[in-house]
């Protein structure tokens, strides 16, 4: 399954952006999605994913509370809804799906179908 991320821009702190993450195909309750992110000369990190086998969601302790993963299966599509953005935010945000198991679902290492990345800069 091919993916697609898409949504990021420019925003001002404060603001709200959403990304989206479509999938060329059904995405099977076998594999987890998840959000990354990668600011200039920094490693790629999580964000947020929902996990396979029951469709939890987890997030980053920086990011908790301010957004919100979700998935529409009728639409193959996973969606970053983001509030309260700030420059810290600013980055290149990656979704990326794995069939790994769910108790490491931080682990960058283990998501082996990524997308492109969607540029999202906050200004200050």
């Amino acid at each position: 399954v091919q993916l697609q991320a898409s949504g990021g821009g420019l925003v001002q702190a404060g603001g709200s952006l959403r990304l989206s993450c479509t999938a060329s195909t059904r995405i099977s309750n076998s594999h987890s999605i998840g959000w990354f992110r990668q600011a200039p000369g920094k490693e790629r990190e999580f964000v947020a994913t929902v996990r396979r086998m029951g469709g939890y969601t987890y997030y980053a302790e920086s990011v908790k509370g301010r957004f919100t993963i979700s998935k529409d299966a009728a639409k193959n599509t996973v969606y970053l809804q983001m509030h309260s953005l700030g420059p810290d935010d600013t980055a290149v945000y990656y979704c990326a799906s794995t069939t790994g198991p769910t108790s490491t679902y931080w682990d960058v290492n283990q998501y082996n179908n990524w997308g492109q990345g969607t540029l999202v800069t906050v200004s200050s």
